[in-house]
């Protein structure tokens, strides 16, 4: 039988913040991919290596974790005072299918770089020394996120001394702003879709817990680590190595996403993975991190695990730390009382890979809780760049 021989697509594989993604223009695109659908979505399972009943994507450029099976479209933007257009699809691991449901905000750090690298930004707009500003509309969530990214002799600088708990060497800081990153689609109306600070959350099967369920940043399901069990200290090992504890976590985030108006019915959940997040807060606690970092109680303002994909994350999301610098922020929520309460606009926690602190400028408006802003620093650089193959049937 004749095989189709594979094809050759320009890409360029990145990592943004904690993450790990293959980056493509639009237009460099297949033809039949360049619209969303089928094809689109085969062949960014084929890239990454999905779905791999083994878990371990050896013939594909994922990395088999939640933060490392990512495909980033890039093109110049459709919306008026952006540079460009950011589309984020998370890859399922085991799974057939691409969730287009959220944003990542390790990879909007990314976005930024490779938008300059790309030529998809104004060459006027780029500074032969400085910082350039990126003015990113992030497709999947309908949101501006404006990146700083620092440029050398008309180049992204990429390199320099900015450490990032959860990445090995230092780089060069990308400030990203997230405006306005509370949801006030249709999804879920506004930042707190239950209209409660804290809802008690029934599990079917598994018991009712404290919640706070927000919608900033990407949707998530906060609790508390001592209401299930947990210490608020643990490691990927502790809760990734355990099935019984993953399906509870699971059971969880399902009773949220039905809270929040996310699905209509339990099933819906196995093909929206990406959203809502599920995390567990503690007060500061000491640990050591998993790089042998001993991080103590006083250097943080509260810890913070959360899960991506099903599994618990090696450090954690960007887009979920919108999620707890905004929570953090307004008074009364589970993660503003485990910082110890009051109001606050910037928080430090910690997680498994050490600490990170993410600023939010949260107001009560008209009897609604709104953010303005949310403010973090990451960083990215490129790992390779060039084209990447795929069998011309795959897709």
């Amino acid at each position: 039988m004749a095989q189709q021989p594979q094809i050759k697509i320009p890409a360029t594989y990145m990592r943004g913040g904690t993450s790990k993604g293959v980056f493509f223009r639009l237009q460099d695109l297949p033809q039949r991919c360049q619209m969303p659908g089928a094809a689109r979505d085969k062949l960014f399972m084929r890239v990454i290596g999905s779905p791999d009943p083994y878990s371990a994507h050896i013939d594909g450029m994922g990395g088999a974790t939640s933060s490392t099976s990512k495909c980033v479209i890039l093109s110049k933007s459709s919306q008026p005072d952006h540079d460009v257009d950011y589309l984020y699809g998370q890859v399922s691991i085991d799974k057939a299918f691409v969730d287009w449901s959220g944003n990542c905000g390790n990879l909007s750090t990314a976005a930024g770089a490779f938008a300059i690298h790309a030529g998809l930004v104004d060459p006027a707009r780029i500074p032969d020394n400085g910082v350039c500003v990126v003015r990113i509309w992030q497709a999947n969530i309908q949101k501006t996120i404006i990146a700083h990214v620092p440029v050398s002799n008309g180049q992204v600088q990429e390199t320099g001394n900015f450490e990032l708990d959860g990445v090995t060497f230092p780089a060069a800081e990308i400030v990203l702003e997230f405006l306005d990153p509370s949801d006030d689609g249709e999804e879920g109306g506004s930042m707190f879709p239950t209209g409660n600070l804290v809802d008690d959350l029934e599990v079917p099967g598994v018991g009712t817990f404290k919640a706070t369920m927000i919608s900033a940043g990407i949707p998530t399901v906060f609790v508390n680590a001592e209401d299930i069990g947990y210490q608020g200290t643990e490691l990927r090992e502790a809760i990734n190595g355990d099935p019984a504890q993953l399906a509870r976590f699971e059971q969880i985030r399902v009773a949220g996403a039905l809270r929040m108006g996310l699905i209509k019915t339990p099933e819906e959940a196995a093909t929206r993975q990406h959203t809502p997040k599920i995390a567990f807060i503690s007060p500061p606690k000491s640990y050591q991190a998993s790089s042998g970092k001993q991080i103590e109680a006083g250097e943080v303002d509260l810890l913070v695990r959360a899960l991506s994909m099903g599994k618990l994350h090696h450090a954690m999301m960007g887009t979920c730390a919108v999620a707890i610098g905004t929570a953090a922020a307004v008074p009364g929520t589970l993660v503003n009382l485990a910082a110890g309460g009051g109001a606050r606009e910037a928080v430090r926690f910690g997680h498994p890979s050490g600490t990170l602190r993410v600023g939010a400028q949260a107001a009560l408006v008209d009897g609604q809780w709104t953010v303005t802003k949310a403010i973090m620093s990451r960083s990215a650089r490129i790992l390779m760049e060039g084209w990447v193959r795929v069998p011309g049937d795959s897709f």
